[in-house]
């Protein structure tokens, strides 16, 4: 049976469940960033990314270390190197190819407004101490993210023709991906009989108003809100991507699967 298949009964494997799509939505975006270093427009921005990028892989680590020790697990390489594409957790948005910078931007504020919002809840709302210990640090970090991103957006939007074009045909590609981020299925269900995660749906509302206000103010056009949205990436329904990803990120990891740093 797939792990897709059960719904968490306890509070501790809702507890898992939960730390696991937020690590690996963060894993994936994260070595999705770091494909930038060396690549970057720019040398600011170079660092910049590849500085997000370890922001995304040191919390997803952090994470599942914590998943790793309440799912008896030998420690968070487990869930990073010896899981298949069909395991992961993470939304569509976060394993689609790097694109040009604007694309990369695009995602990046658009993944970081969800994340600023959900963690804004969750510290308010989840008791267990170690976990809401993370969201607070991670958060931090988060607000940086969300303001960089949101800074390029305007600048790319309400610069040249180029840029402009670039910025909002990544927006017109990209939305189809949003609407995965506010899905609500029994696991998270479960989760939010236990004050462990949001109703992402009751603030989605608040969220899509604040990328209105941004791309009005970057001169770009929201996409439209009712076309089709991809759905399925959490319960293992992913694009052709990830594995691609997946099959160079653990390759050197399952190769040597006993090898220690000396």
């Amino acid at each position: 049976m797939s792990t897709f298949d059960t719904i968490p009964q306890t509070r501790q494997e809702a507890l898992v469940e939960i730390l696991l799509r937020l690590a690996d939505d963060r894993l994936i975006l994260g070595h999705r960033l770091s494909e930038w270093a060396g690549h970057g427009p720019e040398l600011e921005e170079d660092l910049a990314l590849a500085n997000i990028a370890l922001d995304m892989i040191g919390h997803a680590s952090a994470l599942y270390e914590y998943a790793a020790k309440l799912d008896n697990k030998p420690d968070e390489d487990f869930f990073a190197y010896f899981r298949d594409d069909i395991d992961f957790k993470n939304i569509a948005l976060t394993e689609l190819p790097k694109g040009d910078f604007a694309f990369t931007i695009t995602r990046q504020f658009l993944f970081s407004l969800f994340s600023y919002f959900l963690y804004k809840e969750l510290i308010e709302i989840v008791e267990e101490e170690q976990f809401n210990g993370m969201l607070q640090k991670h958060f931090k970090e988060i607000k940086y993210h969300l303001r960089y991103s949101r800074e390029w957006v305007l600048r790319l939007g309400d610069g040249t023709n180029e840029s402009k074009s670039r910025i909002q045909n990544a927006f017109n590609e990209l939305w189809m991906y949003t609407g995965e981020m506010f899905e609500l299925d029994k696991a998270f269900e479960a989760a939010i009989e236990h004050n462990l995660y949001s109703d992402v749906t009751k603030w989605r509302p608040e969220w899509r108003s604040f990328v209105n206000s941004t791309l009005t103010e970057a001169t770009l056009t929201l996409p439209d809100y009712e076309q089709y949205m991809f759905t399925g990436a959490r319960s293992g329904r992913h694009t052709e991507h990830l594995g691609h990803l997946l099959a160079q990120m653990q390759f050197l990891r399952r190769s040597y699967p006993d090898a220690e740093w000396k």
